[in-house]
């Protein structure tokens, strides 16, 4: 009789009287699992996987349990038949699952094998929904953008929080706010905090501080307006990190501040490194890793006796990396040379080797 009366409330929970359709896994229990969203503004290629991988190494190095997963926009069902001059390496998970080359990123800084669950494309979003228009599943309902297809990636992520059990999962959406193909996934970021509630969820918001070479200073306009359209669609970012070739002024810092009503000491300076493994020092040098911990009200979980153990380690690993002696020259062969992230592996494996 219970599960007939569960069936009946489903039902009526999903009916032309209510417009909520928020699905969740069965076992869910919101406020476990914490999320960290990091999308870019101004323009792509700002590195929000190095950095939401950068992040996610030093919370994990806390003892936390991370899982990171990328949204991209395109509508391929995965990456294995895009053209390596356009977007790089195609990047093989361990279950078959041909993605993005950020995925690798994340699989070297974590030290996680990933996937299928942790790499979305709108080719597989579509598809789902579709298969399940077909079968019923919308109990008659007329099936939108809103709350469908942002139901659909807020149970994504809510699935790969109860497999992965993770304490935090680490979502980055590709390509630049106000493109057209990614509104859809920050729109359900942001049903996905207002449905899980106060310090469930941390938004970070990368951007780009301008140099022109003819004016010789900083100039942060497009931030500005980078930001302003991203909370014009509702997200209020805690979080704004300024990519730039130097390091970002503090009058510009403060002036992003005021213009987007984040703390001052939450944007944070961002500039080019000579390597990513250098990244993790400079984002812990800022207190980037113990104010997101704060945001998600998540400080009770952190173990510091095994972060200090774990940062011992990591300051030996780049400690080798950055007093190599001696320089060797190393020849690859491949069809796309052109373009250099064709071959991201081989040059970020020989990397990561020291």
């Amino acid at each position: 009789m219970s599960k007939d009366n569960g069936l009946l409330a489903s039902v009526s929970d999903t009916s032309t009287e209510s417009e909520f359709f928020s699905p969740m896994p069965e076992g869910y229990k919101k406020g476990k699992t914490r999320y960290c969203f990091v999308m870019g503004t101004v323009m792509s290629g700002l590195g929000k996987g190095i950095f939401s991988s950068c992040l996610a190494k030093l919370m994990q190095d806390k003892g936390l349990k991370v899982a990171p997963i990328k949204l991209e926009g395109y509508l391929n069902i995965d990456s294995g038949t895009l053209n390596p001059f356009r977007h790089g390496e195609v990047f093989v998970l361990d279950d078959g699952m041909e993605c993005d080359m950020d995925l690798g990123t994340y699989e070297r800084m974590l030290d996680q094998n990933l996937s299928k669950a942790n790499f979305t494309t709108s080719g597989q979003i579509f598809s789902s929904i579709l298969n399940k228009e077909r079968h019923g599943d919308y109990l008659g309902r007329d099936v939108q953008m809103i709350p469908h297809v942002t139901g659909e990636v807020k149970m994504k992520l809510r699935r790969l929080a109860m497999e992965s059990d993770a304490d935090i999962v680490f979502v980055e959406i590709g390509g630049t706010v106000g493109d057209l193909e990614n509104a859809y996934y920050i729109e359900a970021m942001r049903e996905l905090a207002y449905e899980e509630g106060p310090n469930s969820c941390c938004f970070v918001a990368l951007t780009y501080i301008l140099e022109p070479k003819t004016l010789g200073e900083q100039k942060s306009k497009a931030a500005q307006l980078g930001i302003k359209q991203l909370m014009q669609l509702g997200v209020q970012p805690d979080i704004i990190a300024c990519r730039a070739t130097n390091p970002t002024t503090k009058k510009v810092r403060q002036k992003i501040s005021v213009y987007s009503n984040v703390p001052f000491e939450r944007v944070i300076s961002l500039p080019d490194s000579a390597s990513i493994y250098m990244i993790p020092a400079m984002l812990r040098e800022v207190g980037m890793d113990f104010e997101v911990a704060r945001l998600l009200k998540i400080d009770d979980r952190i173990k510091l006796r095994q972060e200090r153990k774990a940062w011992a380690k990591w300051c030996d690993f780049t400690d080798r990396i950055g007093s190599a002696r001696r320089e060797i020259t190393i020849g690859v062969t491949g069809k796309y040379t052109s373009v250099r992230d064709s071959y991201a592996s081989i040059i970020n494996a020989l990397e990561h080797a020291g």
